[in-house]
């Protein structure tokens, strides 16, 4: 039996051998009879807050259930949920305000149990599609290596199709490389075919997120623009209707797209764009710093013209779970979906400048030393998630940067007011950055932009 341990209360949580939830699942839906039902596929960044937006959709009554897998990395969020403790850690009071709603109304749970999907009217597809990606071009003016497997993805909406209803909506939110969806409604009407059901009843669409775990975590689904497409046009239809039921579209109007492939390339066109915008300034701060030019009042000064407002301002580095990645899934279809002799190569030097921005940081960092020595400094980081007022270290730029001063021997003290254990190093952090006084540091880095940091200058 393994043992699933909360990152939130520490608690341990036995996974059961017998991966049978269906009395409870009954339970749920009987206490919310008439209701619509929902499965939200994935209780991550998005799947969860996903759950708790539908859970609380001012247009319609939805019995909402998020389902994971019984896995170390996931069965600790189901428990949580279940018993009262939202798995995510917010600036955002609307999400603990949402949750504790859902659970007042009881139409919000989460289980490991495939038979949900089989009492779903919509199912919502939120799990990971990660791009492997090689760190060699780090340090280094290669290019970069990477690599996308689809081999989960499809074996999730395999288990969708193996247990949904037949006239369902299959609405996947997740970020994949255009194509992506078409694949998944073949997968699903192969499904149908095998279990001998109306292949042409199922819905299929896509729906991008542009979730924004920060200040803004609900409004970023409730309150924002979004672009959908579907298979066909009763799928679209389907999507539009849904959607109309869980965003404000009156001051936030839908965009219907042609297809599932146009809507796909919508996100990572947009990512990809804001990456190369970060690393057009990369580029351009390494020769501001050796021309001697201070960036930030060059750009302050620029953005006084209005077309020129979205300029960036450099920083640590770039992470998240999509500018590090949705650039290279872009570039992976073209040539592995769509038979391209080549792939976009200014989108994935863009990549690579990106992921080479700590290192480059680094060795800033390392040069105010001068003659003396980085070894043995005590160095204090205020800030260990991949930007201001977000609690998640996924791809953080801090990591690198971390793990650089790590082996050239730093005594490192680590501060972030929303992490307590930071999963990827396995280090617990200080949420008090007043820390400071008691261990006088060598020097401080200010490596992410809290507002609590701002505040208290």
């Amino acid at each position: 039996m393994k043992i699933s341990k909360s990152t939130l209360s520490g608690e341990e949580y036995e996974i059961p051998s017998n991966l049978d939830d269906s009395v409870n699942i009954d339970n749920f839906i009987e206490a919310n009879h008439g209701k619509k039902i929902i499965v939200v596929q994935g209780l991550g960044f998005v799947g969860a807050v996903m759950s708790i937006v539908c859970a609380n959709s001012p247009k319609d009554e939805y019995a909402v259930i998020g389902i994971d897998l019984p896995s170390p990395d996931s069965y600790w969020k189901i428990c949580s949920i279940n018993n009262g403790i939202f798995p995510i850690i917010s600036s955002d009071n609307k999400v603990e305000k949402y949750f504790k709603n859902s659970k007042e109304k009881e139409n919000f749970y989460a289980t490991y149990d495939p038979y949900a999907y089989s009492l779903a009217d919509v199912i919502i597809v939120d799990i990971n599609l990660d791009v492997q990606k090689d760190s060699s071009h780090i340090a280094k003016e290669d290019s970069i290596k990477f690599s996308v497997d689809l081999s989960n993805f499809k074996s999730s909406i395999k288990v969708i199709g193996n247990n949904c209803k037949q006239d369902a909506l299959v609405l996947i939110e997740t970020t994949v490389p255009p194509g992506t969806t078409e694949l998944a409604y073949d997968i699903l009407k192969e499904c149908m075919i095998n279990r001998k059901l109306h292949t042409g009843k199922i819905n299929v669409g896509h729906s991008y997120e542009r979730v924004m775990p920060g200040p803004n975590y609900i409004d970023s689904i409730q309150n924002f623009y979004r672009v959908y497409s579907g298979v066909n046009k009763k799928s679209a239809d389907r999507v539009e209707k849904f959607l109309k039921t869980i965003i404000s579209t009156k001051d936030y109007p839908l965009t219907r797209l042609k297809n599932t492939n146009s809507t796909e390339l919508s996100k990572v066109l947009e990512n990809s764009f804001r990456a190369m915008n970060i690393a057009f300034m990369v580029e351009w701060s390494r020769y501001a710093e050796e021309s001697s030019v201070d960036l930030y009042e060059v750009v302050e000064a620029i953005r006084m013209r209005p077309t020129h407002k979205n300029i960036m301002l450099p920083g640590i580095g770039v992470g998240g779970y999509c500018l590090t990645k949705d650039p290279l899934l872009a570039s992976w279809s073209k040539q592995n979906l769509f038979s391209s002799s080549s792939g976009l190569s200014m989108s994935e030097n863009a990549v690579t400048t990106n992921d080479n921005m700590p290192y480059y940081a680094f060795q800033q960092f390392k040069s105010l030393f001068k003659d003396s020595k980085i070894e043995n400094k005590k160095i204090f980081m205020l800030g260990v998630s991949y930007a201001p007022d977000v609690g998640d270290t996924r791809y953080t730029p801090v990591e690198l940067m971390y793990r650089l001063l790590m082996k050239n021997s730093c005594e490192l003290y680590l501060s972030d007011p929303f992490i307590n254990f930071w999963e990827e190093t396995q280090q617990t952090v200080s949420k008090n950055y007043n820390d400071i006084n008691k261990i006088n540091p060598d020097a401080i880095i200010i490596s992410t932009g809290h507002s609590e940091y701002k505040e208290n200058k």
